[in-house]
């Protein structure tokens, strides 16, 4: 792979990452305005044609119910106030209990500090909220490319490995067994094809990761 090449698929994950993470918030109409959906499918094509097709269907999936429809399928699945069908967060998941605010939380909060990152004060949800751990990803392939526009390739190597370690040990290890229950429970073809969509684009990175990061650090390096 060409670093041209390399820098072009790697623009592509970090714009996944990003508007995946945007559409598990409050639906709202932000995500037409700022073409969400567009976008995504268009990044997808390319490193993930199967999730594209999902992603393409989201538009009208969101089109096609109403506003108060779309917010009662998200409360149901995310918020409550009853039973949540598909609770939004790593440890419910991880955690032998099933509860929140874990260890397997805590140890996400380390990663993000371990970037420089903390929680804004004015966000009142948990650092192991799916949209939290997606935009982590995000941010990891954000300082990837910056490193790679630097040359720094020992930086870059040491970011595609934490990206390598926090998708097998946190956002990788739970999120299969979340779009599941978000497919099952959900009742609007929006967030059905939200979770495929998801589901195809964490697998497909997740091999990548595996099987190209060495490569693609070789190849940059001249090894």
């Amino acid at each position: 792979m060409s670093p041209e090449a390399f820098g072009e698929r790697e623009k592509l994950r970090e714009d996944t990452y990003r508007l995946v993470a945007a559409c598990y918030y409050r639906p709202q109409k932000a995500f037409l305005e700022e073409k969400v959906f567009e976008n995504l499918a268009a990044a997808l094509q390319s490193i993930c044609r199967p999730a594209a097709e999902n992603a393409r269907a989201l538009r009208n999936s969101f089109l096609e119910v109403s506003e108060e429809d779309l917010l009662a399928d998200y409360a149901r699945l995310f918020v409550g106030p009853y039973e949540l069908l598909a609770p939004p967060y790593g440890s419910v998941y991880l955690e032998r209990k099933r509860r929140v605010m874990g260890d397997s939380t805590l140890a996400v909060q380390k990663a993000y500090a371990a970037m420089g990152l903390t929680m804004d004060k004015d966000f009142h949800e948990l650092p192991d909220h799916v949209a939290v751990e997606l935009e982590f990803m995000y941010y990891l392939v954000h300082e990837e490319l910056q490193a790679f526009g630097e040359g720094d390739i020992g930086r870059l190597r040491k970011i595609l490995k934490k990206q390598e370690w926090f998708l097998e040990n946190h956002l990788g290890a739970w999120i299969f067994d979340f779009t599941e229950k978000v497919q099952q429970g959900c009742k609007t073809s929006f967030y059905g094809n939200l979770a495929q969509c998801t589901s195809l684009f964490v697998r497909a990175d997740v091999q990548h990761l595996a099987s190209q990061s060495g490569k693609i650090i070789d190849s940059l390096s001249g090894g």
